[in-house]
């Protein structure tokens, strides 16, 4: 077995751990700076929208040995504003102009400035114009889209699980999302169709692991009430730590194919399209896979540590351990009463080390203790 694997295994049985949420301060301290950092790159800077949204026209011109600097300064002279160029084909190939804020006549008088600067045939020059309305479609149904995607989301968590989680995946998914257009506007890449694609997509991928975490909680916390050793904090870090290696593999592997997209199909072919989809993929994987471990399931143990059941066991087991304490004695060590054992849960460890494991299994245990 590899190491990663026994590390994996090792977290699951309870041998190894870490305080993830001993430590949410340190997390929430660091996805609001996040957050914010996003929010004020979009005050100030903007999203850089496509033509699609804008309203424009794009030129694509036949085979030619004209450079993109010679395209683009052109198009800047001929329209007045902003190029985005394009190569197609590498060199010798033929050449992708957008220009925005672009009308029909206006059109023509660029087209046959272009003929003239890049010498090509100005019948051979083919010019689409985009009107912004159709982009405002596009970006109403996203809007659409993604409301009814997340009153289905809090339903349905709220029916399998309980309403806090259902509040803490609502509030990890506009995380996400905050971040994600964030990183947009601070890296200007432009917003297209596909960007507003990648942002849907990342919806499901960013709720994958935080539902594994739930289920994983949801079973470890049945009948907790009934037992006095392990508080419902402790209980949900041993979930986090249970699924980490399953969290970690999932996102690498799914993150890899989609930084071939950003960094390879984008980057070194200069595949625009693939820059639209591919980065907002990326980021938003990522983001999904913080905050399922960082930001969710904390959140939920915050929620859940506030019910007075909670604070009445969290009571209970804290006198029983300095009752112990005083004595000398390890609360963890004493052998677990019928009553006390309780789905997969541990203690929480401060920092990754071994710890000890109470007996797996759920409700009452049978026959004689030993």
């Amino acid at each position: 077995m590899s190491r990663l694997g026994s590390l994996g295994a090792r977290l699951y049985r309870g041998e190894v751990g870490y305080d993830f949420i001993g430590s949410r301060k340190i997390w929430y301290g660091i996805s609001i700076l996040i957050t914010i950092t996003a929010v004020v790159a979009l005050a100030v800077g903007g999203l850089n929208m496509g033509i699609e949204f804008k309203g424009g026209a794009v030129f694509t011109t036949p085979d030619t040995s004209a450079t993109v600097a010679q395209a683009e300064e052109s198009a800047v002279s001929a329209s007045g504003h902003q190029a985005i160029v394009q190569k197609l084909g590498g060199d010798g190939g033929s050449l992708r102009i957008q220009i925005t804020e672009v009308d029909l006549a206006k059109a023509d008088a660029i087209k046959a400035e272009l003929s003239k600067d890049l010498k090509v045939p100005e019948e051979k020059i083919n010019a689409d114009l985009v009107g912004p309305s159709w982009g405002e479609q596009i970006a109403n149904k996203a809007w659409t889209g993604l409301g009814v995607f997340m009153v289905l989301v809090v339903i349905y968590l709220a029916i399998a699980f309980e309403w806090r989680m259902a509040i803490a995946a609502l509030i990890a998914l506009i995380h996400d999302i905050t971040i994600t257009v964030g990183i947009y506007a601070l890296v200007g890449f432009e917003v297209t169709p596909g960007t507003v694609i990648g942002l849907l997509t990342i919806l499901g991928y960013s709720l994958y692991d935080t539902v594994v975490v739930f289920d994983s909680l949801k079973e470890g916390t049945k009948g907790i009430t009934k037992q006095t050793r392990w508080t419902y904090s402790e209980i949900a870090n041993q979930s986090i730590n249970g699924t980490l290696i399953r969290s970690i593999n999932t996102t690498v592997v799914a993150l890899l194919p989609v930084a071939g997209l950003l960094f390879i199909g984008g980057g070194v072919l200069g595949a625009g399209m693939l820059n639209d989809i591919s980065l907002s993929l990326f980021v938003g994987l990522a983001a999904g896979a913080y905050s399922s471990i960082f930001i969710a399931t904390p959140l939920v143990a915050d929620l859940k540590e506030r019910d007075p059941q909670m604070k009445a066991l969290k009571k209970r087991i804290l006198a029983k351990r300095a009752a112990a304490a005083a004595k000398g004695e390890s609360a963890e060590d004493e052998q677990p009463y019928e009553d006390d054992v309780v789905g997969d849960p541990a203690p929480a460890a401060a920092v990754v080390g071994q710890r000890q494991q109470p007996p797996r299994g759920h409700g009452r245990t049978s026959g004689n203790r030993r």
